[in-house]
C-alpha cells in the first residue's frame, strides 16, 4: 500500500515522496552513488551502515533480489532514496521485491524524489544527515530530532565477525586447489572479496576487527587482507595497532576502509571528503604504467598525500577527477592497498589484476622461506 513520507536535510530543505520498505523513521548520513546497475549488492555493502544512499540512476527495483547477490547476510544500510521504484520486479533469478527486503531488515526507503536536485545538493554542501520521516513531520519538529541525534562511531565493531570462521565457497567446482592461507580482518567485509580470493587458490579465515596481531600470527597465515567497511578510519585504533605489528611480517593487501588503515599504520593521516566517492565509474590512473582504470568505489574518508612524506609507503594510484590517493605500496614490507573496489560487486572488471598481486607475493613469500 502506497503511503507519503519524506525526508528533511540539516540545511533546512525538505522532498516529499512515497515510503517502500520498512515504514520507520530514521535519522542518517545523506550520500550519493552513480552506479547504473547493482542496488542490491548497494544494499548489502557493509559500508553503508548509518547511510541513506541517493540512487542517481532512476529506475530501481526492476529486476528484484537473486539470492546470489547480496554482499551481505544481514544488509545495514540506513536508508534508499530514489526516483522511480518498480515493486513488481521481472527476472528469472528474483527471489524477493527490494522492498520486502528491506522491510524484513528494517530499512526504510522514499521514491518519487527529485534525485537529481539531492544530488546536488549533496554535492554543493556535502554529506550531511537527513532525517527519514512520515510526511506529517513539521519541518521545526526534524530539524530538532538532526541536531540531538548523533551519528554512531561504532559501525565497524556491529558489521564485523564476532567470531572467527572459515569461508567456504558454493561455487568449488570455479575454485583453485587451496594454495594459500589468507587471514581476512573483517571490518565489514563483502562476499565477493572472499570469492575472488577462494577462485584463486585462497583458503581463508575471516577474523573479527578486534582480533590481536598474536592471534593472528598463531593462525599461522601466508598473507593478510584488509577489508572494506564503513565509518572513519580512526574509529578502528585497534586494526590500526595490529597492522604496525604485523607489517613486514606477511604479505598484506588492503582494500578501501583497509587502504587508509594501511596508511594510518605508516603515520600517515586520513581525511573526510565532501561528499566522498561513490559509483561505478570513477577514473584511476596507475601511475607505474599510464594505465587508466575505471573503478568502483564507496568512501567517505581520503590518504592525505601530504602526509605520506617520511612515511615508507608511495602513491601507486591517483584518482583523475580530484587528485586523491587511489594506491599505496611499500615494496619492502610486501605491503600494497588501494582505495577502490577491485571485487566490483557492482562495478567494472578492470582492477581484478590486483588479487593476482596479492597471489604472487605470497607465491614469492613461500619461494622465499623454502630456499632458506
Amino acid at each position: 500500500m502506497q503511503y507519503n513520507k519524506k525526508i528533511i536535510l540539516e540545511d533546512g530543505s525538505e522532498y516529499s515522496g512515497y515510503g517502500f520498505g520498512a515504514d520507520r523513521d530514521c535519522v542518517c548520513e545523506i550520500v550519493f552513488n552513480t552506479s547504473m546497475t547493482g542496488y542490491q549488492e548497494i544494499l548489502s555493502d557493509p559500508s553503508y551502515t548509518n547511510q541513506a544512499v541517493v540512487l542517481t540512476y532512476p529506475l530501481i527495483g526492476n529486476y528484484g533480489m537473486a539470492e546470489e547477490d547480496y554482499e551481505t547476510c544481514f544488509p545495514t544500510i540506513g536508508g534508499l532514496i530514489v526516483r522511480e521504484y518498480n515493486d513488481e520486479p521481472s527476472n528469472f533469478r528474483s527471489i524477493a521485491s527490494l522492498s520486502d527486503v528491506m522491510k524484513k531488515y528494517g530499512i526504510p526507503g522514499i521514491y518519487g524524489i527529485d534525485t537529481r536536485k539531492v544530488t546536488r545538493s549533496v554535492r554543493e554542501l556535502g554529506s550531511r544527515k537527513v532525517l527519514i520521516t512520515g510526511i506529517d513531520t513539521e519541518l521545526e519538529d526534524g530539524l530538532s530530532i538532526l541536531r540531538e541525534t548523533e551519528l554512531p562511531h561504532d559501525a565497524v565493531s556491529r558489521v564485523s565477525s564476532k567470531e572467527i570462521w572459515c569461508y567456504s565457497s558454493s561455487e568449488q567446482q570455479d575454485d583453485l586447489p587451496e594454495r594459500f592461507h589468507v587471514v581476512a580482518v573483517d571490518c565489514g567485509i563483502k562476499y565477493n572479496i572472499l570469492r575472488s580470493l577462494k577462485k584463486r587458490g585462497c583458503g581463508i579465515t575471516v577474523v573479527p576487527w578486534d582480533t590481536s596481531a598474536d592471534e593472528i600470527a598463531s593462525l599461522q597465515p601466508d598473507g593478510i587482507f584488509l577489508s572494506n567497511g564503513p565509518g572513519d578510519p580512526m574509529d578502528v585504533l585497534p586494526v590500526i595497532e595490529t597492522v604496525r605489528r604485523l607489517k613486514g611480517r606477511y604479505p598484506i593487501f588492503g582494500i578501501c576502509l583497509g587502504h587508509q588503515i594501511i596508511a594510518l599504520a605508516y603515520g600517515a593521516n586520513t581525511y573526510k571528503l565532501k561528499f566522498g566517492h561513490r559509483g561505478g565509474n570513477h577514473p584511476v590512473k596507475q601511475l607505474e604504467t599510464g594505465r587508466l582504470e575505471i573503478t568502483s568505489q564507496n568512501h567517505s574518508y581520503a590518504v592525505d598525500a601530504d602526509s605520506l612524506k617520511n612515511t615508507n609507503l608511495c602513491v601507486t594510484h591517483i584518482n583523475l577527477l580530484d587528485n586523491t590517493v587511489e594506491g599505496l605500496k611499500c615494496e619492502k614490507d610486501r605491503i600494497f592497498s588501494v582505495q577502490y573496489h577491485p571485487e566490483s560487486a557492482p562495478g567494472p572488471q578492470d582492477s581484478a589484476y590486483l588479487f593476482d598481486r596479492f597471489i604472487k607475493l605470497m607465491e614469492e613469500e613461500q619461494s622465499h622461506v623454502k630456499t632458506n
